[in-house]
Parts: structure tokens; C-alpha cells; sequence
């Protein structure tokens, strides 16, 4: 009995449950607040665009000169350098080996050097002279000798051998005494000038890989090229360091005393715009943050847009004119990277002969 009427009552029950599904799926759906009121645009002509906050200095992503593993950090996240102070520093005891191998070197030159310029030594110079001194007495007593055979009359008393023995050793002497002369002529002239030019070179070069050495130390310790504030720290001591274009820096460097915020116009809107025209940054989260902007320059070249702001009508293969205005920080709590809603007043529609700008007043003749 009750397995007969179970199926109409499970077919009725399905019914009903569908048509509530219905009627619920039907109502429409209430909007969730928003969390922060949209910004009011404070221009009725205007032009508007996302701006990113950036550094007066830009973004300066800091890498290293040589690859290694990092010895030590000097700065952490929002601290403040000055131009030339060390961020880190690669670990250094190789490049120290050869720095000292090369001062080695470089005082051993300069020793041969040194040793050459000072010649002749005076403790040289009468051992010199004695041997001079000498040559000369024997050189006497031989010609004595040789005078005394030629002075006898009677030639068969000596033999022609003998007399030519005597010759012989006068001659012989001659060229000694020649000799003894010559090395004290060469030991009081000192050193050769070509020796010291050649050992005055050798020094040079061994000083020349010295300093070289040196500045390969000093570029592994990495230094601030700016004055600005620590935005990011990605190595710590211990890690290996790699030189070259990074996906990450190794650390992230930039002034923001003063800010720019970089303003992406569309390519439609570009002929609208004008450096002249006033222009106002809303802080996203809170339209009553807002500042003042000053215009700082244009980059005239129209990039393909990067920073997508996720709107459905958005187009990938948009392009967009990046104007960069400035402001100071203390007028405004933001940070870099944030990005803004920005406003430009447009001017199009102003007549050319109403716009004085101060380029055109300059043009004007005096």
C-alpha cells in the first residue's frame, strides 16, 4: 500500500522543490556596497587614466659587478643611504690571495730597482781601484824586464824565445791593466740606463695589477649610486648573489622624499591632452586623499600598455601615452608601487588663441 503511493508523492515533492528553485533563482540579487565611494572627478572636461607611484629616482634595482656568495648587508628595509655608502658585500678571501701575491711581486721589483740605482755600491770602488793599481805594477815590472833582455849586446846571450816570452807578457799585461781600467769605468757609471728603464717598467706593471687587484676588491662591495631610502632587501648573507638582469633585484633602491606618479593615457585620449593642464591624484580606498599634481615631463614615445586595470572592456593591445607628474610625499601617505586614480583637466575645447602657455610667451618677440 505504501510502496504505491510513495512514487507520486516523491514526484510531487520534486515538482514543488523545482519551481521554488525557480521562483528564488528568479529574484534579483542585491549589490554588495561598495567599500570605498568612487573618486568625483573634480574637472567636467577631463581626461583620466591609472597612475603607479615611483621614486623621484625611479626604481634603481641594485645588482653586484662580480657573482658570489653575499658576506655581509649593510642597510635593511627603510634605511637611509647616502651616495657611496656599502649596501653589501660579495665574499672577497680569493681576490685578497691574489692581492697579495701581486704585492710581492711589486715589492720585489722595486727592490731590483732600487738595488739598480744605487749602484755603484762605494765599498766596490777600491777593490776596483786596487786591481787597477795593480795591473799597473806588473805591467811595470814586465816592461822593466823586457827592457833589460833588449839592453844586452850580445844577442846570443838569451834566446829569440825568451824575448819573445817577455814581449808577449808586456802586451799581456797591457790588455789587463786595459781590463781593471775598463771595470772601474763601468762600476762608477752605475747601472745601464736601459736596465733601469726595463726595471722601472717591471715596477710600473707590478703596481698596475696591484691597483687592479684592488679595484676588483672594491667591486665586491656594492655601494649606493644615489641618495634614497632601502624599498626592498632580497639577499641575505650566505645566499649566492648572481650578476646580471634579475627578475628580482637584489635590492630595491629609490628617493621618496619627492614622488612621481607615472600616468598611463590611452592612445585615443593623447591628442587631448596638455602639459599645462591641471591634473589631480585620488588614492584608491579613500577619494578624500587626494593631491595636487605638478607635471614633471612626457615620454613622447607610445608604449603598449603593461599595468592592466582589469577592466572587461580592456583591450591587451592598448597603447598609452605615459605622462609623469610629481608631488611631495608629506603631502600625501602613499608609497611606491600604490597605484592612483589621476584626472587631467582637458583643454581641447579651449581656443588656441585663449591658452597662453609660458613656452609660446617665450616665443614671442621682445
Amino acid at each position: 500500500m505504501i510502496r504505491k503511493y510513495l512514487l507520486p508523492l516523491l514526484s510531487i515533492a520534486g515538482g514543488l522543490f523545482a519551481v521554488w528553485m525557480t521562483i528564488q533563482a528568479a529574484k534579483p540579487v542585491i549589490p554588495a556596497p561598495p567599500v570605498a565611494d568612487p573618486p568625483q572627478p573634480p574637472y567636467p572636461q577631463r581626461i583620466s587614466g591609472a597612475g603607479i607611484v615611483e621614486p623621484l629616482t625611479r626604481n634603481i634595482a641594485i645588482g653586484t659587478h662580480v657573482s658570489g656568495i653575499v658576506e655581509r648587508v649593510y642597510v635593511q628595509v627603510g634605511s637611509r643611504v647616502k651616495a657611496g655608502d656599502p649596501l653589501f658585500s660579495i665574499d672577497d678571501r680569493k681576490q685578497q690571495a691574489e692581492l697579495r701575491i701581486r704585492q710581492t711581486a711589486l715589492s720585489e721589483a722595486r727592490a731590483r730597482l732600487a738595488r739598480l740605482q744605487a749602484q755603484p755600491r762605494p765599498e766596490e770602488i777600491p777593490p776596483a781601484q786596487a786591481r787597477v793599481k795593480e795591473a799597473e805594477a806588473t805591467l811595470a815590472d814586465l816592461r822593466v824586464q823586457l827592457q833589460l833582455v833588449e839592453n844586452i849586446q850580445d844577442r846570443r846571450a838569451i834566446s829569440i824565445e825568451d824575448l819573445n816570452r817577455r814581449r808577449y807578457a808586456v802586451e799581456a799585461g797591457e790588455a789587463r791593466l786595459l781590463k781593471a781600467k775598463a771595470d772601474l769605468a763601468l762600476l762608477e757609471a752605475g747601472a745601464w740606463k736601459a736596465d733601469l728603464e726595463v726595471a722601472r717598467a717591471e715596477a710600473e706593471r707590478f703596481q698596475a695589477e696591484v691597483q687592479a687587484a684592488q679595484v676588483e676588491i672594491e667591486r665586491l662591495t656594492v655601494r649606493a649610486p644615489v641618495a634614497g631610502t632601502i624599498l626592498q632587501v632580497n639577499i641575505r648573507p650566505g645566499e649566492y648573489a648572481q650578476s646580471g638582469t634579475l627578475p628580482q633585484p637584489l635590492i630595491l633602491l629609490g628617493n621618496i622624499d619627492h614622488l612621481l606618479v607615472r600616468v598611463d593615457i590611452d592612445e585615443n585620449d593623447a591628442w587631448r591632452f596638455h602639459p599645462h593642464s591641471p591634473a589631480t591624484a585620488f588614492v584608491r580606498g579613500n577619494p578624500e586623499l587626494k593631491v595636487k599634481l605638478t607635471y614633471a615631463y612626457t615620454e613622447p614615445y607610445v608604449v603598449p600598455k603593461r599595468s592592466l586595470t582589469g577592466d572587461s572592456t580592456e583591450r591587451v593591445d592598448t597603447r598609452v601615452l605615459q605622462v609623469v607628474y610629481r608631488f611631495r610625499r608629506s603631502d600625501l601617505p602613499v608609497y611606491p608601487g600604490q597605484l592612483m586614480d589621476v584626472y587631467i583637466e582637458d583643454r581641447s575645447t579651449i581656443p588656441e588663441t585663449m591658452e597662453k602657455t609660458p613656452s609660446r610667451e617665450k616665443e614671442k618677440p621682445k
